[in-house]
């Protein structure tokens, strides 16, 4: 799917700041910015400047806006962070409690007071019911305890009951932009004697990582209490004072973070603002059709093609003698089956893999054919081929065999060089080979299929024991290879026709010989690549949850392209299946990488296996067949791409960056080079997950793409959404602690590397919108590997 970078590109309007230089010398700063410039006025008010004091005030905000407009204007990664004092975290920190707030920002205070109302409430209530209100989960139960604590104390209330008025101010107090600070000191300062001690720093801490689901942060409380005391408490007192902690925080020594510079930061970022787009149905159809023109034309071809088979056939026994005995459902069911014999014989090619792989990589048909929606056309075919079964199954058993049982003797004359005599019952039909056959595919058919839905192969239905071992991958895999005994029904009933008897009429095999032959080629090819090229076990790493890492040997001509997959057999888990897992090393590596994650029986099993063998030192063997293309390889066919992850499905992407990073580095050796079919100048990388210990399957890669891309050409940003958003109260110690630490030590405390996460879910309007606005000419690439549906992008 592409993305023109022009859609949401910001205008670059003619904007204007007034602002004060020093307040003490009355001075006016006028700012005046236009497209990438900016001039700088500064006049005195009451007082007139000295020409070094102008002159001071000027290099400020020259210095200010230079620094915000290269902000907007390019997006690079920020230099590596190097050990330094905590002054230079003081901006950020301060940043994050003038924001805190207690409740989630969906809410309004109005809005919010009305739902406490409309609730049901009781006279007087514990202190849990403010955990709901507040919209607190189990995780955050001990911090909103502190929160109750410190709203009561405040209050003068003693006791774990408030009643409704007591609620409202409660609710007003959280509201209020000044007292949010108090009352997060005051949950800090549980004695309220002024100072916070090492003590109370780990309990806030604890609280807060429990909030967050954050339970490495929480074993290391006390270390990091150690650290914010050591910069917080030079001296060594052992306490830090509440009052000198808020000076600290709310305020900065550098005048270039003061009020011009709040300003001109808002100024600045008012660019990127753009109006709430409101387009009308003619130009979101023109975006519609422009994002998928492929599918659309292959679609409607398709349709066309069934409806032109459809008519032939309808009209064809239109002109029939039978269609006297039997009318017009012979005629749909007629028209049903050769729409069958269609999608039977099309419903095999998407899941030739060699084929779509080889006519996705070197073939100019892919420029109009939608080759990486392979399997979405196979499942849209599945949904054609189930309306002709219903059609062609009725039309027969509903309405021609009743027909031909109560048809007159004279009547039926004409049929009877093709049925035989006139059968007395219903049953005689049933009893054909036409009709055995026929009725065996339909019940194939019902099995398989809704196996094959993804609420039975990914387990989300809940279905009591022992009937769960009926759904699941397995019994997807085994169901869908019923199939080889539909194909060759099908054929039978294909020889079987009633009403015709020339073999060159009987169409069916002529259909399907060609895509079953090309299938079972292919599965032939995978028999034997896999047993002509073993591979050896490298590495095993079954320590991570939920994911078990393998490092394989490469075999020799086994190319692949980074976004691209292979299937995996192990004999030990299963002899007969195989699974697909994208590949995660990068094609310049010796070796070849996958990350699986534990997420059916099969592979559940097989962490299972690898961890009892490992002990053994006695590996498993593992068979590979590939590798296969996937839509995310095209990734080299921009010069932008933005690469979109939820959870285990970043794996493709993770190969992507190291590749691009790889790459770039040989581009920069090899200027000269000219003829080159790699395009790709610029990344972003959007991994998000809900789950902290996530971060450690690809702590080393993220590292290494890091320290390869000196220039900072792919901006890595990882989200993790158990962490409340930013500026919320339970995230905003997190928030604080993170950037001590990063500035210290360079390691993003949540994530382990040296790549700063985000808390929450992205802003995908607002991702869009820097992108957009950064390459306004060129056309970004987005590809999109998401383990579960996150959010409409």
């Amino acid at each position: 799917m592409q993305e023109r970078g022009e859609r949401e590109s910001a205008a670059a309007n003619h904007s204007s700041f007034l602002g004060a230089g020093r307040k003490s010398q009355n001075s006016e700063i006028r700012v005046d910015i236009e497209e990438d410039s900016a001039t700088v006025n500064a006049t005195s008010k009451a007082l007139e400047l000295s020409g070094s004091d102008t002159h001071a005030v000027s290099l400020r905000v020259i210095c200010k806006v230079s620094q915000q407009l290269k902000r907007f204007a390019t997006f690079s990664r920020p230099p590596p962070p190097s050990p330094t004092h905590y002054d230079q975290t003081k901006h950020a920190v301060a940043h994050a409690l003038r924001g805190l707030r207690f409740i989630s920002r969906d809410q309004n205070a109005d809005n919010g007071w009305r739902k406490v109302e409309t609730s049901t409430l009781l006279p007087q209530m514990a202190s849990y019911p403010v955990h709901f209100f507040i919209r607190m989960e189990e995780d955050s139960k001990e911090f909103g305890e502190e929160l109750f604590q410190a709203l009561a104390k405040k209050r003068g209330i003693n006791g774990d009951t408030i009643d409704k008025e007591q609620l409202k101010q409660f609710w007003q107090d959280i509201w209020d932009e000044e007292s949010r600070l108090q009352i997060f000191f005051n949950m800090i300062d549980k004695d309220a004697d002024g100072k916070i001690t090492r003590k109370e720093v780990r309990e806030i801490i604890s609280i807060s990582a429990s909030a967050n689901k954050l339970r490495h942060i929480k074993k290391e409380a006390d270390e990091y209490a150690k650290l914010i005391m050591k910069e917080l408490d030079p001296k060594g007192q052992g306490y830090i004072l509440v009052q000198d902690l808020k000076v600290l925080l709310m305020q900065t020594s550098d005048p270039s973070h003061g009020e011009n510079g709040q300003n001109l930061s808002q100024m600045l970022s008012n660019k990127l603002k753009s109006a709430t787009l409101v387009q009308n149905p003619i130009t979101s159809a023109k975006y519609f059709i422009q994002d998928n023109w492929k599918k659309i034309w292959i679609i409607l071809a398709w349709i066309a093609v069934m409806a032109g088979l459809f008519s032939y056939k309808f009209v064809e026994f239109r002109h029939n003698d039978a269609y006297q005995v039997m009318g017009y459902c012979l005629c749909i069911a007629k028209g049903a089956a050769e729409t069958l014999k269609l999608n039977m014989a099309l419903v095999l090619l998407p899941v030739c893999r060699n084929s779509m792989t080889w006519l996705r990589n070197g073939n100019k048909l892919s420029r109009i054919i939608p080759f990486d929606h392979n399997l979405k056309f196979h499942q849209i075919i599945a949904m054609g081929i189930i309306v002709g079964v219903g059609l062609h199954a009725l039309s027969h058993l509903a309405c021609d065999y009743p027909r031909l049982i109560h048809m007159t003797r004279d009547k039926y004359a004409p049929m009877e060089p093709y049925f035989g005599r006139r059968p007395s019952n219903y049953w005689y039909f049933l009893g054909e080979v036409e009709n055995i056959t026929g009725i065996l595919m339909v019940a194939l058919i019902a099995v398989a299929i809704p196996l094959a839905m993804p609420c039975f192969r990914k387990n989300r239905l809940k279905i009591p024991r022992p009937f769960d071992r009926l759904t699941g991958f397995n019994a997807f895999w085994y169901s869908h290879h019923l199939f080889v005994l539909v194909y060759a029904l099908l054929m039978v009933h294909g020889i079987r026709l009633y009403l015709t008897k020339e073999w060159y009429h009987k169409t069916t095999w002529m259909y399907l010989v060609f895509p079953m032959i090309l299938y079972a080629g292919e599965r032939l090819i995978r028999v034997l690549r896999s047993h002509i090229k073993p591979v050896q076990i490298l590495k095993v790493d079954t320590d991570q949850k939920d994911v078990v890492i393998l490092h394989l040997s490469k075999p020799a001509g086994f190319n692949y392209t980074s976004g691209q997959y292979m299937f995996l057999k192990c004999a030990a888990v299963s002899p007969f299946e195989w699974h697909p897992f994208s590949i995660t090393s990068a094609p310049a590596d010796d070796y070849l990488s996958v990350h699986i994650k534990t997420l059916g029986d099969w592979t559940n099993q097989l962490k299972t296996v690898f961890s009892k063998e490992k002990v053994k030192q006695s590996l498993p063997r593992l068979l590979i067949d590939g590798p296969y293309g996937a839509p995310a390889q095209d990734y080299k066919r921009y010069k932008v791409v933005l690469l979109v992850g939820l959870g285990i499905g970043a794996t493709p992407m993770i190969s992507i960056i190291k590749d691009i990073a790889n790459n770039l580095k040989v581009l920069e050796e090899e200027e000269e080079e000219k003829d080159c079919s790699f395009r790709t100048r610029r990344a972003y990388f959007y991994w998000v997950t809900n789950e902290p210990s996530s971060f450690e399957w690809f702590k080393e890669v993220m590292n290494e793409v890091a320290k390869l891309d000196e220039k900072g050409v792919v901006e890595l940003h990882n989200y993790c959404t158990s962490v409340h958003e930013e500026h919320d109260a339970r995230s905003c110690f997190i928030a604080m602690l993170q950037s001590i630490n990063h500035m210290k030590k360079g390691i993003d405390i949540v994530s382990g590397t040296c790549v700063k996460s985000h808390f929450a879910r992205p802003n995908w309007r607002e991702v869009y919108k820097r992108i957009a606005s950064g390459h306004p000419h060129d056309v970004v690439g987005k590809h999109l590997l998401l383990f579960s549906l996150l959010c409409t992008l």
